[in-house]
């Protein structure tokens, strides 16, 4: 379909249209990916570089913060380079390029939240035979099923979007190249397109987000037998898994569960798990967590060692 196409490249119109709110966006994004950086770098070496890496729970988390790493990486460098940029411009394959890494990541980091749900739903209500379920085995098989299962959503989506005809105009009302978007620039009847989209993005998500939901209600009630303290340490850790899935899929769902619709808020919603979610995971899995503070602080101590012997 390609040869039907008219355009060569895309104009994103951005966050915004005013230079002022350009240069303090760009500011603020700057700082956000510089956190991003450091919280997710911090987080993937501590567990790395500790005994950490050989529990499952962690295990995952490294994967999480590598798979966010990779994800915003996606959108934001292209999103601060823009705002100062006077044109804002992306050619035809690097639109198609963005959006089949941008959904192959997020797919991942979907897959491994449900990994991460299911480690913690064993390791409450199955604790005899933990070790024997999440083996090494079975959770390098889980995340290479993460990938896969991210590789099929993106080319899903990546398919719906290049079999399209564009042949003008070439403004897309938004800050990175999206599916929703895009079907508004074809010159051609995208109402079953939509359809699949949905029905590839929107109820994938909401099937993983009530799975989610289902599998932390099970712990919380099972929970409720133990210890005071043994439950104190359950809900601290369900409480961080669970504040990061609703971050990151509420607004996902927002977006993608509707009929192909574009609205004016999409953008907002879209900076809260292109950008503020893979921010704030970093800070929400480490600060009520003691064993993560124990790794971060003894890198600190062995980079500072190394230091001084220098």
């Amino acid at each position: 379909m390609e040869n039907r196409n008219n355009i060569t490249e895309f104009i994103l119109l951005g966050l915004s249209q005013k230079k002022e709110i350009e240069i303090l966006c760009f500011l603020l994004f700057l700082l956000c990916y510089i956190a991003i950086l450091i919280g997710n770098l911090l987080v993937m070496i501590s567990i790395t570089c500790s005994q950490l890496i050989n529990h499952p729970m962690y295990f995952f988390l490294s994967f999480l913060s590598l798979a966010d790493l990779c994800y915003t990486s996606t959108v934001t460098p292209k999103l601060i380079i823009d705002l100062l940029a006077e044109k804002k411009v992306i050619s035809y394959n690097g639109c198609m390029t963005q959006l089949f890494t941008m959904h192959f990541f997020g797919g991942i980091e979907v897959f491994i939240l449900t990994g991460m749900a299911y480690d913690r739903y064993v390791a409450i209500c199955k604790p005899l035979h933990y070790t024997l379920i999440m083996s090494r085995w079975k959770c390098d098989a889980m995340i290479a099923a993460s990938c896969f299962g991210g590789f099929l959503h993106s080319f899903g989506q990546f398919l719906l979007a290049i079999i399209l005809p564009y042949c003008g105009p070439n403004e897309i009302d938004h800050f990175f190249c999206d599916v929703y978007p895009l079907l508004k620039l074809a010159c051609w009847d995208t109402s079953r397109i939509g359809l699949l989209v949905v029905a590839n993005s929107g109820l994938m998500g909401l099937v993983t987000f009530i799975v989610l939901l289902v599998s932390y209600a099970v712990i919380l009630y099972t929970v409720r037998s133990y210890s005071a303290e043994n439950r104190h340490k359950a809900l601290s850790t369900c409480s961080s898994h669970i504040t990061v899935v609703v971050l990151f899929f509420a607004p996902l769902l927002f977006i993608y569960i509707r009929p192909a619709t574009t609205l004016p808020e999409d953008k907002v919603f879209a900076l809260f798990y292109t950008v503020i979610a893979p921010m704030l995971n970093p800070l929400i899995y480490t600060l009520r967590n003691m064993e993560m503070k124990n790794a971060i602080r003894k890198l600190w101590c062995r980079i500072m060692g190394s230091k001084d012997i220098n």
